[in-house]
Formats: structure tokens, sequence, C-alpha cells
């Protein structure tokens, strides 16, 4: 066994990182609260009567024993801190009344109450008046809205009858961006628990759990590869929108199965599958080690090609983000896309050329942009650049490119301008802004949830030439990508994939 294999470096790094991590975790908690918070604990919970249930007997001089309603009476110390890392002003109260927060006594009646505060917080004095909600009635204590710095506090000091000590004492109240919550209990001088119990515990298992990890890795024996891995080189062409999943896919699977190389090399749906079947024509053995992504089914006379529904994929237009225009419908996208339309003045929008910027023939994204938007094909290409028409008599300009990056990035720099992308690609994508059709947004969530009828849909497909050895690379890779984390890739990339319920039932009607 190699001790000092890349693996076992990586797993005892990782132990090191998580106790780190820990160590920091400590330090963060203690030295920098992350909301602003008000916490409440009680001091002290005494009883100055000899009528009260709970709580040691005690010996009574002067007022205490002479006083009437004195028998059954307790003191409690109720302490109130700002122990997050802001600052807490009267404003930050969330309650209705003029006071900010109450204090409930349960089973308890408030007979007197004492404000004290440490010393340098003079300030806070002035608050605690009639005037700013100060005052009790039966069990129930009403607090001014105290405006408090970081590590500021105040106590109160009630007198009570009526109850037992140790009776439960409630703080309501909430503030804005933050809470109200107990403290542990302490004594008068007990500085607050700046760690919390759940903190302290979820420290611990962490700790102990990425050591247990190491030193599992570290000492176990070397195991073969994960149940299905297979051996050889594998090419996965075709849709530019899906090539960043298969991308991962392929980097994934080639770290969980050694030996394995799988090049993605994607030139559009329709260049994928002409490749496969090409290959597979000259292939003397049979499924050659080639896999074609395609955006919609395959064309068709092509009976050889054997498929498997991997994901609904979900694309979007998209327009330069000065213009205006969020939302179109489905008959003005038609409109435009058979040449009726030239200014965006004509749709309500600013007086600005149309520039339709699209795919090229092979793409899979246009051709399920017509099949399930236009219903026709696109017209033909009138500029080479997308700047400039290469003949005067054509309507508007018309460019064609190779790749979804190509477009989102020629919209993204060219105003009036207005293209489609698989919807991952388009999202966040600096310069350009995404367009609703009908009022329907593109959306996986709302697809999953059955909410939605936006159009511009589609399943994605992959081919194969034949049915490929169960054994071969190629059969072990469209396992990978259609079950456990290889459908985990695919939705993080924004598709649905056709093993959850909704995705199966979308995948069968396609």
């Amino acid at each position: 066994m190699e001790w000092l294999s890349a693996e076992n470096v990586v797993a005892v790094g990782t132990a090191v990182v998580g106790i780190v991590a820990s160590g920091v975790m400590v330090w963060y908690e203690r030295r920098v609260p992350r909301r602003k918070r008000i916490g409440y604990r009680v001091q002290m919970d005494n009883p100055i009567g000899d009528d009260v249930r709970l709580g040691r007997a005690n010996v009574r001089l002067g007022l205490f024993d002479e006083a009437p309603g004195m028998s059954d009476a307790t003191l409690v110390l109720l302490r109130i801190e700002n122990d997050g890392s802001q600052s807490i002003a009267d404003m930050d109260y969330t309650g209705r009344e003029l006071h900010g927060l109450t204090a409930v006594f349960t089973d308890r009646t408030i007979r007197g109450v004492s404000v004290t505060q440490p010393p340098d917080t003079d300030h806070l004095m002035d608050h605690f008046t009639p005037s700013n909600g100060l005052g009790y009635e039966d069990n129930t204590l009403r607090i001014p809205r105290v405006p408090l710095n970081r590590g500021e506090h105040f106590k109160l000091l009630v007198l009570l009858s009526g109850g037992d000590v140790g009776s439960g004492i409630r703080l309501i109240g909430g503030i804005r961006d933050g809470e109200v919550h107990p403290n542990r209990s302490a004594t008068p001088d007990e500085k607050p628990p700046l760690f919390s119990r759940p903190s302290r515990l979820i420290t611990g298992m962490l700790t102990l759990c990425v050591l247990a990890l190491a030193v599992i890795v570290v000492a176990r024996d070397d195991t073969p590869p994960p149940i299905g891995c297979e051996q050889g080189e594998l090419t996965v062409t075709g849709s530019t929108a899906f090539e960043p999943v298969m991308r991962e896919l392929a980097d994934k699977y080639e770290q969980d199965c050694e030996g394995s190389t799988i090049e993605v090399d994607a030139h559009g749906s329709t260049a994928g599958v002409q490749q496969l079947a090409a290959q597979g024509a000259k292939s003397k053995g049979g499924s050659p080690p080639v896999i074609a992504l395609s955006d919609g089914p395959k064309p068709s006379g092509l009976k050889q090609l054997r498929e498997t529904r991997v994901a609904v994929s979900v694309f979007v237009l998209v327009a330069h983000e000065s213009l205006p225009v969020k939302n179109l419908t489905t008959a003005d996208v038609r409109r435009l896309y058979s040449d009726r339309i030239s200014n965006w003045k004509q749709l309500g929008g600013p007086d600005l050329p149309v520039r339709l910027v699209s795919r090229d023939a092979n793409s899979g994204t246009r051709k399920v942009f017509q099949r399930h938007v236009l219903e026709r094909n696109e017209g033909a290409n009138t500029s080479s650049d997308c700047e400039r028409k290469d003949y005067p008599s054509a309507p508007v300009i018309r460019c064609e490119l190779f790749s979804t990056d190509q477009v989102l990035s020629t919209v993204a720099r060219t105003p009036g301008a207005i293209g489609y992308s698989e919807l991952n690609l388009a999202t966040g994508y600096q310069g350009v802004h995404r367009i609703t059709l009908d009022g329907h947004d593109p959306s996986v969530e709302e697809i999953e949830h059955g909410n939605s009828e936006y159009p511009y849909r589609e399943i994605e497909y992959a081919y194969t030439y034949g049915e490929p050895p169960a054994d071969s690379l190629v059969s072990s890779f469209l396992t990978y990508i259609s079950r456990g984390s290889g459908q985990d890739v695919v939705r993080t990339h924004g598709h649905l994939p056709c093993s959850t319920p909704v995705g199966q039932k979308i995948c069968a009607e396609g």
C-alpha cells in the first residue's frame, strides 16, 4: 500500500482542513456573531417569603417580615443583553406597541421593579420612563425600546408574589433582522456563553467524523474501481447546449474509473448524429465508441441509431441588455423571424433595427426553436458578420453562428440583437436578458411542478450506433449519465433528469 499516494494525502489534508475549520468556527462564534440579537437570562430567582413551596427556607428581618403580602414573595434578577454583532436602535424593535419587549412571569404577580445598569451606561436610564412604555400589570412587565450598543446590558430586579421559585419566565418581542432568545442561566458576574451548545456539539461531531474518515481511508486496503466501470476511449459529440453537462460528467467518470478516457467534442446536434452514423457504417466491430447528444429526436432515415432519453432541456430567447422588451407573444416571435418586423418600435420598443442572431443548420437548439416556437424553418442568412447586410434588399440582418456561446457573446455586444440559448448558459450571462414567451417564464422548477406551459423545451437524447456491448465504456457511461450522481450533475446544470417522476412522464410523451 502506498502511504503517500495522492488519495491518502488528500484524505489527511481533508482531516487537517476540517480541524482548522472547527477552530475557525469556534473563533468566529466567539468573536464575530452574525446577527442582531437580544439575549436574556435569569441570574437570580430566590424566595424571600416563608410560604414559597419551592426554594430553601430563609431568615427574614425588617420589611421582608413585616410588609403585607410578603409571605410568598420571590425576587428575580433578569439580565437583558445585546449579544449580537450590531448595535440595536429603538426602531429595530418590531412590536406595534409603545414598548419594545414584554417579560412574562408565569403564575406570579409583579409587586415592584428596579432597573440597574453597568458603569458608563447612564444614558440607558433615560429610556426607563412610563412615557416610553415602562410599566407592569399582574404578571406582565413592559420594557421600553432601549437602544443597546454591542455588548451592553441592563438588569431588572423584580419583586413578585403568588408563585414558586423556578416558575417560567419568558421575554417576548422581535428584532428586525435578528432575534430575541434565552441564554443559559448564569450567576450575576459570569460572562454570557458566546459559543452555543449546539455549535459545540456540531463542531465536535465534525472533527470526529473527519478524523474517522482520514483513518479509514489511510488504513484500508486498495479496492477495485466502482461496479460498472470500464476502461478504454470514448468520444462524446453533438449538442453544444448540453456540452457543459457532458464535460463535467466525463471528468467525474474518469476520476471514478481509472483507465477511461472520454473526449467531449461538440459540433451541434445534427452534425454529431451524422458523425455517429458515418462512423458506425464504417465500423467493422459493430458499435463504435461514440455517443452523440441531440436536442430533440434524430433525423429520419437513421434506423441504426439507438436512443437513450437523458433529460428535459429548457431554452430561452435572449436580447441585448439595453432592449426594454421583456416579453413577446409567440405571434410576435413568428413575425420577427419571418422578416415582417425590422424595427423594435413596431413592437413598442425603441427606434432600433432588429438583428437576428441564430444558430447554424446543424444546431439542435435551432431545430427545437423551429419545431416548438416558429412551427416553420428560419429564413435565409443575410449577414456574415452580424453587423452588415450582405445585400441591401434584405429586410433584416440575420446571421448564423456555430455555438451557443457565440450567440450569447454576439447578442451581448450588439444593440437591438435577439437570439436563443440553452437556459442555464444564458442565466447570469453579462450583457443579455431573458425574454418570456406569452408571459411564461423559462423555469425548470415550474415545469417540474406542472405549472408551466412554456413551449421552448425539448428532450435531450443520447444516441449510439446499435446496441453497445454490455461491458463496453459506451454502455457504462450511458448508465452513469442516467443514474445516481450523473443525474445530480444534469440537474445542477439546469436540466430536468428523465429519471424523476415528472421528467419520466415528459420524456415518455416526447
